[in-house]
């Protein structure tokens, strides 16, 4: 069966890109990203899917993305942000899960998250005022976090090679 090593979920600014990258780096496989394989079929990026075509077509666009990379890729995959709210992703990813598969919650607070994301225009969803946005984002969605994923790691104040080294000593699934 073909399946991601570790799948990363999380909010915006949490790391998901960068620890993808590094621990898809260690352990030598391909890093994926749902966002990119969004914007690839959409042929546009993702603010301009959300102002053309509105959220309810970014989604459905995602979750094709989610459910194909949880089949297809072997490597480390990200997801975005609001990925999980989805019922039938929520429903691969327990699959994935039960069939040994790690999710890792990669957590921040509100603190470290802001100079990460800076909270600019390529964010849809944090538009108006960003940190109440992402206050509120995160307020809906860590239980649903919490709830698909196999591994929390709180990435307040660490580098990300500290974060990777946690999910690769952590993690079921090795290369």
């Amino acid at each position: 069966m073909t399946a991601p090593l570790a799948v990363l979920v999380g909010p915006p600014g949490s790391g998901k890109t960068t620890v993808g990258e590094l621990l898809s780096e260690a352990w030598g496989v391909a890093f994926r990203d749902t966002d990119h394989d969004v914007e690839v079929v959409a042929g546009k990026p993702i603010t301009e899917i959300f102002v053309d075509d509105g959220e309810a077509v970014f989604r459905a666009l995602e979750r094709d993305a989610v459910a194909a990379a949880l089949a297809t890729h072997h490597g480390v995959l990200a997801l975005g942000g609001g990925a999980v709210l989805d019922a039938a992703t929520q429903q691969v990813l327990a699959a994935y899960a039960s069939g040994g598969g790690t999710v890792v919650f990669l957590d921040v607070s509100l603190a470290h998250a802001a100079p990460r994301v800076g909270f600019n225009q390529s964010r849809p969803l944090l538009l108006g005022n960003p940190r109440a946005q992402w206050a509120a984002l995160m307020e809906a969605r860590r239980p649903v976090y919490e709830a698909v994923s196999t591994l929390r790691v709180l990435t307040d104040g660490r580098e990300p090679a500290d974060v990777v080294e946690q999910i690769v000593a952590t993690s079921e699934r090795k290369p």
